[in-house]
């Protein structure tokens, strides 16, 4: 099941939670630490980041450093503790800055200069407008979507909603759960795909939505694998924000339970970058590189359940068949994110608490 979403925390309305967030190592030390020498690079990231024993175990074989990673709440908490500790980072480079946080740490200065020199085929074309890839490397890419619970649909003679519009509509009240968009990635991922529907019109659209009995959760575990019906708690609703890889998880026999709505997506693609002021340049350069290497691009849909940047690479059989992207994502410039979120922040919590 979808890992990199498990962890939630608040964003953009309480910034400074991010410098409370405890963080891990997979060679120890405190979250404080940072490399104390060449002999190690340190990897500030959020904390879905996973990467098999024997390829952590290849790059330090191969680069010469060891790794240690530290791990910082998810991609909001992750930015926001970059930008606080931006003059005295905690590592030397880090990787899960995604496309609806990648403006804020850009502007503050949080990344040097450096574009690797053997890019995967087609990464370019999740180039940051404005930052071309001199800053931040595309890693991975996914989409954040509404999956429904088919067999439930099938079950109750109800034909699923196939659009946004359709959550609104009387047949589907009550079976929609989602996580916040102050409380997770995916949640404000979604927010950002009704903004991008419904433009100045989606403080309405919510309305409808939460009055149709749309349930608003912390995270996405807790819609995903308590209220869903497809979830480990087997729930009670059939409609669930998650991604486009889900329904690759849900295989029962010759088909999966569940699909993704592809009308309802909103791509994220996560970023690695070396941080300015790093204390080893040349061991965070050397696992940006390794991170767009072929051995990891085809480890991420197994290791992170993402989608890598490299062009035509082959995926697991089960996601050629099942884990379809949207073909039109949503999707919000960047800027736009950066200048507006707290506002859309502030006033869709407001609209959740009435």
């Amino acid at each position: 099941m979808r890992t990199r979403a498990l962890a939630t925390t608040t964003i953009g309305l309480a910034t400074t939670l991010a410098l409370t967030l405890s963080g891990c190592s997979l060679s120890g030390g405190s979250d404080k630490a940072t490399s104390k020498g060449s002999d190690q690079v340190v990897l500030v990231t959020h904390d879905s980041f996973t990467l098999p024993k024997e390829l952590k175990s290849e790059f330090e074989k191969t680069s010469g450093y060891r790794l240690v990673i530290r791990q910082s709440g998810d991609a909001g908490a992750l930015t926001n503790k970059l930008v606080l500790t931006k003059d005295d980072p905690t590592g030397d480079v880090s990787f899960g800055v995604d496309n609806t946080f990648a403006s804020r740490a850009l502007g503050a200065g949080v990344f040097a200069d450096y574009t690797p020199k053997d890019l995967p085929d087609g990464a370019a074309r999740y180039d940051l407008p404005g930052d071309g890839g001199k800053r931040l490397t595309p890693v991975d890419n996914g989409n954040v979507c509404v999956n429904v619970d088919t067999t439930w649909f099938d079950a109750h003679h109800i034909a699923p909603p196939a659009t946004l519009d359709d959550l609104v509509e009387p047949a589907y009240k009550g079976l929609f759960v989602t996580p916040g968009a102050t409380t997770s990635s995916p949640g404000l991922a979604f927010l950002l795909t009704t903004i991008a529907k419904y433009g100045d019109a989606w403080p309405d659209y919510w309305k409808k939505l939460l009055a149709n009995g749309t349930s608003v959760v912390n995270g996405w575990e807790d819609a995903y694998t308590v209220d869903f019906t497809q979830g480990g708690g087997k729930g009670s609703r059939p409609i669930v924000l998650s991604y486009d890889s889900s329904p690759a998880f849900t295989v029962a026999g010759r088909s999966s339970t569940t699909k993704a709505l592809l009308d309802t997506c909103f791509t994220q693609v996560e970023y690695a970058g070396v941080l300015a002021g790093a204390k080893n340049v040349k061991g965070a350069q050397a696992l940006v590189d390794f991170l767009v290497s072929p051995q990891v691009q085809a480890a991420l849909p197994g290791a992170m359940y993402v989608f890598p940047v490299e062009k035509d690479l082959p995926l697991p059989a089960s996601w050629a068949k099942y884990a379809v992207q949207p073909m039109k994502p949503w999707t919000v410039a960047p800027e736009e994110i950066d200048a507006h979120r707290d506002e859309w922040l502030r006033t869709w919590s407001d609209l959740v608490s009435q």
